[in-house]
């Protein structure tokens, strides 16, 4: 079976049996420990991706304001290097979360039933 390249290492693939409990575990690691409390999105993956998905673009529009403002924000409050080390952390974090952003929709996919397919060349 053809896996996307931003499918995540941690998640068996969907051709294997009951493996939405691997994806149920990772999705659980991508959104706040708190997710954690609702029975709801344990029992009901196709849940959990679609809050996973809306938590991680919120944190990527987050991150997105906070290195537009950071140079601003802090200004006076921290040394130069400490303000840059900040935004490093940003230009960092963005794309991480770009990824996981993909990843999620990728495993949301296949947990709404869709198949991967990749065009071979003729």
């Amino acid at each position: 079976m053809y896996l996307p390249p931003e499918w995540p290492a941690e998640v068996r693939p969907p051709s294997v049996p009951d493996w939405e409990t691997s994806a149920v575990a990772w999705l659980l690691d991508a959104v706040p420990p708190e997710y954690r409390a609702y029975e709801v999105l344990r029992r009901h993956p196709v849940a959990l991706a679609s809050m996973a998905r809306h938590h991680v673009a919120a944190a990527i529009e987050g991150a997105r304001a906070g290195y537009r403002a950071a140079a601003v924000d802090l200004k006076g409050h921290l040394a130069p290097h400490v303000i840059e080390a900040v935004l490093d952390t940003y230009r960092e974090e963005g794309p991480r979360l770009v990824r996981l952003s993909r990843s999620i929709a990728a495993v949301e996919a296949a947990l709404r039933g869709d198949m991967f397919t990749t065009l071979r060349p003729r």
